[in-house]
């Protein structure tokens, strides 16, 4: 598919798709005319990046990280640094907090919602 047609799948616009490219976090095939041509799975991983900038991480731990989202994990831990390690697992804990929170936030509106009927 075309970049404009990745775009409007995953509700990206075409430059941060051009700067995930950039970054080594997507790697379109090239057709003869030099036009970018994402495969389907694209989507998925598109989506994925999305959650991981939302999450608060940087591309350049995503890049780092992308290989464990296919299966299976193509590294092994021994490629990591304990930089990298320290601030992954401080990340993860981030967003456990954020996941507690939203649970928490999630559990209010359904009582809520509850007492409504």
């Amino acid at each position: 598919m075309r970049i404009g047609e990745l775009s409007h799948r995953t509700e990206t616009p075409a430059r941060l798709l051009r700067y995930y490219e950039e970054q080594g976090l997507l790697t379109p095939a090239r057709l003869a005319n030099g036009y970018r041509d994402y495969g389907e799975h694209l989507v998925d991983r598109v989506q994925q990046i999305r959650g991981l900038l939302d999450a608060g991480l940087p591309t350049r731990i995503i890049r780092e990280v992308l290989p464990c989202l296919d299966t299976p994990c193509t590294i092994t831990i021994s490629d990591a640094s304990a930089e990298l390690l320290g601030l992954l697992r401080a990340e993860r804990d981030r967003m456990d907090a954020r996941i507690a929170c939203l649970a928490r936030n999630r559990d209010a509106i359904d009582a809520y919602l509850t007492r409504l009927g």
